[in-house]
């Protein structure tokens, strides 16, 4: 008999979550002429027209807090190799910037060698829960489909194998 366990602890969402494998990305922009930014794996494509994305940020996090003032946030893709780099984005202490090349465009921040690099605006937030969900609006782009994506899966990062 197949069964469906009751969910009674967080960490039981934790490990169906982490079933499911997913890119990171870094959602950044310039303050005062520093960079800031943070880790999101909950992001996703939501329309071609108007170009929208999504992520998904919690509730506690004070780094949002900054990031949702900016007029434009960069979203970069982050791709193999930057294991580190989301490590420290996803830290609460520490130089998030630390050993990591970024460029500004715009007040948006990209992290250099990222496979895509998606200029937003905020469209809209909907409280969901324990976290945001921030509807962004795409203003520009740049993409290298060469450069294979970091990859989120069973609490580590993984690799895309090729077929």
């Amino acid at each position: 008999m197949t069964r469906i366990e009751p969910v009674t602890a967080t960490t039981q969402l934790r490990t169906v979550f982490g079933c499911f494998p997913s890119g990171v990305t870094a959602v950044c922009a310039q303050v005062d002429g520093v960079p800031v930014g943070v880790a999101a794996s909950s992001f996703t494509s939501v329309s071609m027209s108007p170009p929208l994305v999504s992520v998904c940020m919690q509730h506690s996090s004070t780094t949002w807090l900054t990031l949702r003032k900016q007029p434009r946030l960069g979203i970069s893709v982050l791709a193999e190799g930057h294991d580190a780099v989301c490590a420290r984005l996803g830290s609460t202490t520490g130089d998030r910037f630390a050993d990591t090349a970024w460029t500004a465009v715009g007040g948006s921040v990209f992290i250099h060698d990222s496979t895509a690099w998606l200029d937003c605006s905020i469209r809209s937030e909907v409280p969901a829960g324990d976290h945001m969900i921030v509807l962004l609006e795409i203003h520009g782009v740049r993409a290298d489909p060469a450069t294979p994506p970091l990859v989120f899966h069973g609490s580590a990062f993984r690799r895309l194998a090729k077929v």
